[in-house]
């Protein structure tokens, strides 16, 4: 009771000091808007609004994670926290005078180590918190599929990301620009789909930039992804492609397609194999074409947004 007649108190001196305030000089005015800003901040925090706002916080605030390397999947990302904007919060609610959910205004906090700060290292998944899978189609043949692979995407309204062999784009300039025209993320696969541990420094080089300069002249975009041929790498090819700005990607889920899986059958183990980051890596087989739409449904009975990789590696909780 104390309390609240002090605010009341303090509340009508306010009003009285800015009733005199025209003609002071800067040395009263200065004093008058600090007294005024306290007053003010112990009368909100008197506020039963405020002071909710305030518990709730404690139930919604979550650290950021930082990204890490992994003895055994190498570099994982970080993922951002999340904060209660308590003054943001109030002054959403505060005309209405009572506490609503729905009205918290949240922001992200990025963690202090990102991808960026760790040294040179493969990516098999994404951090385990993030409610996101992806899917990763390497691109090397199998034309006769693409079309039906494209078509199941877009019924979902899922982008992919799919890692494109030079090559292959050289010869096959419609089909890529296709794939870039429905929305999807472009990654490199290599010019010719070689065993890129087995190469010199020189042909590593050669390869991936090779493949960015038809991708360039092809589609006007630069890849920030990569994926070798097979799975093939050893230190210098990651260390080479952060060179050129690229993460070096591999997967989490394989769909093992190109040994013709029966459809179903293969859906069945990649859905149960698939967790919050996980990268499933298709090829444009008949095995995935058949197979694709029964993954996608399994994945969402699992509440796990689908989304590109660079999505999925991202430390944001949401995805535009």
């Amino acid at each position: 009771m104390l309390k609240k007649a002090i605010v009341q108190i303090g509340t009508l001196f306010i009003m009285l000091l800015m009733t005199l305030s025209i003609g002071l000089n800067p040395i009263t005015n200065s004093f008058m808007v600090e007294f005024r800003g306290q007053a003010e901040q112990v009368m909100k925090e008197e506020s039963p609004l405020y002071m909710e706002i305030l518990r709730q916080k404690q139930k919604f605030d979550e650290d950021p994670i930082d990204a890490k390397i992994d003895p055994v999947w190498k570099a994982i990302p970080g993922y951002n926290g999340v904060q209660v904007d308590v003054q943001k919060s109030y002054e959403k609610m505060k005309e209405d005078g009572e506490y609503q959910e729905r009205k918290l205004i949240l922001g992200e906090v990025p963690p202090e180590v990102t991808l960026d700060h760790l040294p040179p290292n493969p990516i098999y998944k994404g951090n385990a918190n993030k409610p996101m899978a992806g899917f990763m189609v390497n691109v090397a043949w199998g034309n006769d599929y693409l079309p039906k692979i494209l078509k199941i995407f877009d019924k979902h309204q899922i982008k992919a990301t799919f890692f494109l062999d030079g090559s292959w784009v050289k010869n096959n300039g419609n089909l890529a620009k296709m794939i870039e025209d429905e929305g999807h993320e472009i990654g490199n696969h290599a010019y010719s789909h070689p065993d890129m541990q087995t190469l010199s420094r020189e042909r590593i080089r050669d390869e991936i930039v090779r493949t960015n300069q038809v991708i360039d002249v092809t589609l006007n975009t630069t890849p920030e992804l990569f994926a070798p041929p097979s799975g093939s790498y050893h230190n210098e090819v990651v260390k080479i492609a952060r060179e050129f700005d690229m993460y070096t990607v591999l997967w989490t889920v394989d769909t093992l397609d190109w040994k013709k899986p029966d459809p179903s059958q293969m859906a069945d183990r990649v859905v149960s194999k698939v967790e919050p980051g996980s990268l499933i890596l298709m090829h444009p087989t008949a095995s995935s074409a058949d197979g694709l739409e029964q993954m996608i449904n399994g994945i969402k009975q699992k509440d796990l947004q689908i989304g590109k990789v660079s999505d999925v590696l991202s430390e944001r909780r949401k995805t535009k």
